[in-house]
């Protein structure tokens, strides 16, 4: 059973998981990847991770490097999505990883034991798997219906909350948060949220930040 003085691993603490930024270039409009990642870093963001579908691994890399020094500005753990090795070649603060990417025991042999290991999860089952294979923290979802990732299957809350209950590592929920809904988490056990659009399609972005950082705190304090 989770409590929350065993919520912490060595690697990431439970108050980095609060707001969690995920880029995402769609919603660039001609401003660079770098500046919005900035906003939502002035705004309180308090871990970024890098995502990168579409692009090619040399433009991936020079991004991943530029980011990285940013976010060190800000104190604020820095991970990749999926890329180990651009995790690695760039010495990132972790990786970021899905059921069907490399397997967190194999990421953690790649990385070594003092990097940041999050898996996505979606049950109990996979949740204490990853738990068991060195996971630092998971990632839960989609617990609201997202554009963002067309196959992720739907969590309900209450599987949300099973999942937190079974687990001693940091759980943040992921998938169609906003500020408008980010409340009806309360008393899932999570101790923060993921998300996107909710911050990079706004076009205030540092001011998004802000709303849904104070939103999220008394959420998870409620």
């Amino acid at each position: 059973m989770r409590s929350d003085n065993n919520m912490k691993t060595k690697n990431v603490k439970k108050e980095d998981m609060l707001l969690y930024a995920v880029t995402d270039r769609h919603w660039l409009n001609g401003e660079t990847l770098y500046s919005q990642v900035e906003k939502t870093l002035e705004g309180g963001t308090t871990f970024v991770q890098l995502r990168e579908k579409e692009l090619d691994e040399e433009h991936f890399l020079e991004e991943a490097k530029k980011i990285k020094k940013l976010c060190a500005k800000y104190n604020v753990p820095f991970v990749i999505n999926d890329n180990v090795e651009i995790a690695l070649e760039i010495d990132a603060d972790g990786v970021h990883v899905g059921q069907s990417d490399m397997e967190a025991g194999d990421v953690r042999a790649k990385l070594g034991p003092d990097k940041i290991i999050g898996v996505s999860a979606q049950t109990v089952e996979q949740a204490l798997l990853a738990q068991e294979r060195g996971a630092d923290y998971l990632g839960v979802g989609a617990v609201f219906h997202t554009d963002s990732k067309a196959d992720a299957a739907d969590v309900d809350h209450e599987t949300l909350k099973a999942i937190c209950e079974a687990v001693d590592i940091p759980v943040i929920a992921i998938g169609g948060i906003s500020k408008d809904n980010v409340g009806e988490l309360a008393g899932s056990g999570i101790c923060g949220i993921a998300v996107i659009s909710a911050i990079f399609a706004e076009k205030d972005i540092k001011g998004a930040t802000q709303e849904l950082k104070n939103r999220t705190k008394k959420m998870v304090e409620a």
